[in-house]
C-alpha cells in the first residue's frame, strides 16, 4: 500500500508492522552515507521546516548509540534514540529506534544505500512490533517532515533527502557527535 507521492520520497505499508520510505539522489552513495551520519550535516537536513535539531550524539558502530534532539516551531522538543546493530560504511545501517514520548514504541530501522551511474537510492524498512506503533508513527506527520527534509535545498551542500525513519518534531541536546546528517 503506497501512503504518499506528493514529494521527492516513496512512503508504502509493505506490512501491518512495516514502513518503507524510498528515495534517489543524485549524488554518489559515499556522500549521501556521509550526510546521513555526520552530526553537522545530519542536523541541516533533518527537521525539515518543523523546527531545528539542537542536539545530537552518535558513535556509529555495532554496539553504539545515537541520539538527537529537535526543537519544533511550536516551541516543544522530541528526542529520538537507538542502539546501533550493524554498520556497513556506505552500505548499510541497522539500528533501534525510539521516540522518546513512546518508548513502548520501538522500532528496527534498516538503511540501505545503493549507486546506480553516481545516483543512490536510500531505502529505509522500519520495523514496528506492532501495527498500532506502525500506525502512530504514520500518523504522526512523519511523511510530511519526511518530504519537506527531502526539499532542502541542495545549495546546503547536501544531497537533497530526509532522515524518513525520523517523526517531524524534534529534540535538543549537545552537538558534539561523531555520526548521522546529512
Amino acid at each position: 500500500m503506497t501512503m504518499a507521492t506528493s514529494g521527492t520520497a516513496t512512503v508504502t505499508l509493505p506490512s501491518d508492522t512495516e514502513i518503507l520510505i524510498t528515495r534517489e539522489f543524485a549524488a554518489p552513495r559515499h556522500l549521501v552515507f556521509k550526510a546521513w551520519t555526520t552530526p553537522d550535516l545530519f542536523k541541516r537536513w533533518c527537521a525539515g521546516q518543523r523546527g531545528q535539531v539542537t542536539s545530537i550524539e552518535v558513535d556509529l558502530r555495532p554496539g553504539g548509540t545515537w541520539r538527537y534532539v529537535m526543537v519544533a516551531n511550536q516551541g516543544f522538543e522530541v528526542a529520538f534514540h537507538g542502539e546501533y546493530q550493524e554498520v556497513v560504511p556506505n552500505e548499510r545501517i541497522v539500528s533501534t529506534e525510539v521516540f522518546e514520548g513512546v518508548p513502548d514504541a520501538s522500532a528496527l530501522d534498516t538503511v540501505t544505500f545503493t549507486e546506480v551511474n553516481g545516483r543512490t537510492t536510500v531505502t529505509v524498512l522500519v520495523k514496528h512490533t506492532l501495527k498500532a506503533h506502525r500506525d502512530a508513527h504514520v500518523n504522526s506527520g512523519m511523511e510530511g517532515g519526511l518530504q519537506e527534509a527531502s526539499s532542502k535545498p541542495a545549495s546546503k551542500g547536501l544531497p537533497r533527502f530526509n532522515l524518513a525513519t525520523r517523526q517531524p518534531a524534534g529534540a535538543a541536546r549537545s552537538s558534539g557527535a561523531t555520526g548521522r546528517a546529512s
